[in-house]
Order: C-alpha cells, then structure tokens, then sequence
C-alpha cells in the first residue's frame, strides 16, 4: 500500500481496479498519525522515502495533557454542548471536580474529555452542580495517589539539618527532579505546577544541573 500511495504522490498516476492503463490524478494529502514515524522506519515497518515525500509541512499538535490550560475551555465547551442536546439547564462544574480532572493526564485524549463530561451530564440528573464523587475511577484514583505521593513521600529522604538555605535549596532540587520526570520534561506544565515563570525554572535547571539527558546519564550508572 505504501508504494502504491508514493506513487500516486510522486508520479500523480494510479491503476483502478480492473483496468489496463493508469489514470492521471490531482491531489493534495493531508496525513495524521499517533505513532512515531522515524521510529517505524528504523524498524523496517515505515518507508522512508514515503516519509520524506508526506513530510513537507508538519505541524505537531501536542496531547491534552500538555496543554492542561484548555481542559477547562473544552470542559465547557462539551457540556454546554450536552446540555443543549439533551435540553436541560446548563450545569456547571463543582471547583474539586475542575482539580480533578485537569490534575488526570488524560491518556484517551479530547475523546475521553468528552465521554466524560457526558457520562457526568447524564449521571447528575437535575443536579445543576456536577460534584466529584460522581467521576469516573479512574480520575478519583489518578488524585488520590497522586496526593499520597506528594503528602506521603514528599519529604522522606531530605536532609532537615542545617542551614535553612541549604534545607530549602535540597527541597527544591528534589521538587524540580522529580517534576520533570512526572512531567515528561514538559518545562512548560512544571513550571505553571511550581507557580513560576519557565523562564525562572530553566535557570534553576541549569544551577542544579538537572538537564534531560544528565538524569539519564545519571540513571544508566545506577
């Protein structure tokens, strides 16, 4: 399939179904995928002059849970989109159900967004106040082992000798490490978690020499 397509693509021509001689085509493609192509071509499972000949503008849309700001822009989006349909009130969002659902990395995408402001619509019923004791498990459960962590096992290990400077200064390092690692190294979602600018937060990186592929490094001499 992948040599006929680039042949459409490089040749503009392509052979139907029962015929003898190919027909001249126009076209404009426009491709999407979840998979990493580079990756596939290293395998042998994606061609790489295909690649290169669909790889002329590329526009990389990053996954919802890199841009959590628009979690509650689409939040209210799909439910007064529900609610319309289903011509009931709109309702609105308890403030502990917005945590919860922007602190869910949402693995399923915008999709899963959605399917669960509907599930919510329809499982508050008359209530015009969607309270978090009705969202999905999984989002309950993603919290409250995310808190355990952070309550839990935040501080187990820190030195609490010393100087207050030095106390603070280790405190900060081991927020920022293990922010970047929770994070995927997304600077961006850590530093709106940490409450300062990316800026700020990439000098800090810098001062403490937590870069991507030092953690690496560190990480294969263990």
């Amino acid at each position: 399939m992948q040599v006929k397509l680039l042949r459409v693509l490089q040749e503009g021509t392509f052979l139907p179904v029962g015929a003898t001689t190919p027909k001249k085509v126009n076209v404009r493609v426009i491709a999407a995928t979840n998979k990493n192509l580079k990756e596939m071509i290293a395998k042998g499972e994606f061609r790489e002059d295909l690649y290169y000949r669909i790889n002329v503008i590329n526009v990389q849309l990053p996954s919802l849970r890199e841009r959590v700001e628009d979690i509650p822009i689409l939040m209210d989006f799909f439910l007064e989109k529900r609610c319309a349909e289903s011509g009931v009130p709109l309702k609105t969002f308890a403030k502990k159900t917005l945590e919860k659902m922007i602190d869910y990395p949402w693995p399923g995408n915008v999709r899963e967004l959605e399917n669960e402001i509907e599930r919510l619509c329809v499982l508050a019923g008359d209530d015009k106040m969607i309270t978090p004791d009705i969202l999905n498990q999984r989002i309950l459960d993603h919290g409250e082992s995310q808190e355990a962590r952070e309550h839990g096992h935040g501080l187990k290990g820190l030195n609490t000798n010393g100087s207050l400077k030095d106390a603070l200064e280790e405190l900060e390092i081991h927020m920022i490490r293990d922010g970047l690692k929770r994070c995927g190294f997304n600077k961006s979602r850590l530093a709106k978690e940490l409450g300062i600018s990316r800026a700020g937060l990439i000098m800090k990186v810098e001062k403490y020499g937590l870069d991507k592929r030092l953690l690496k490094k560190a990480a294969g001499e263990e």
